[in-house]
């Protein structure tokens, strides 16, 4: 979490260009080997539908997302798939029903990359969506629905698009 002066999500992403009449969208075959992110999305798609937490987690696990103890994904949840690596959800966090962690964005001349971090027993809300480079303190809550655009200080609650403290 940012310490004495607030840091915008924006520094902790990296920018990777993508020259020409193109949005960055078209190459993404450039910045991922498509038979990664086809593995990547078939786990996610098993650990979206499994009904065992310990099961969700190990296979989330086995494409790279760091995943402390006693996490809880809800039904429907999906961390990046271009980059699930980079994807951190502490101990006893709870992940609701279809939250999305995305670690990457599109845009038209580039795409960025960064860290989605959930703080230890932090809690995010069912619908709710998480920009690359968030990070969620220990034991905020986000509420059902929300877009999360910048860092949730820890034991602080959130709402709203774009989500803002409550």
């Amino acid at each position: 979490m940012p310490d004495s002066e607030e840091q915008h999500r924006h520094d902790r992403t990296t920018a990777h260009a993508t020259p020409g009449p193109l949005n960055s969208l078209q190459h993404w075959l450039e910045a991922r080997n498509p038979l990664v992110v086809c593995l990547n999305y078939a786990v996610i798609v098993l650990a979206r539908i499994a009904p065992s937490l310990r099961l969700k987690s190990w296979l989330l696990r086995r494409i790279g997302v760091t995943v402390g103890e006693g996490v809880s994904w809800g039904l429907e949840s999906t961390p990046d798939v271009f980059w699930p690596e980079l994807v951190t959800v502490e101990d006893h966090a709870i992940i609701g029903y279809d939250v999305t962690l995305l670690c990457h964005e599109f845009l038209q001349d580039e795409y960025r990359t960064g860290e989605v971090i959930v703080g230890e027993r932090a809690m995010i809300g069912a619908g709710a969506i998480v920009l690359p480079g968030v990070e969620i303190g220990e034991g905020a809550q986000v509420a059902a629905n929300s877009l999360v655009t910048e860092d949730v200080p820890p034991e602080t609650t959130v709402a709203g698009v774009p989500a803002e403290e409550v």
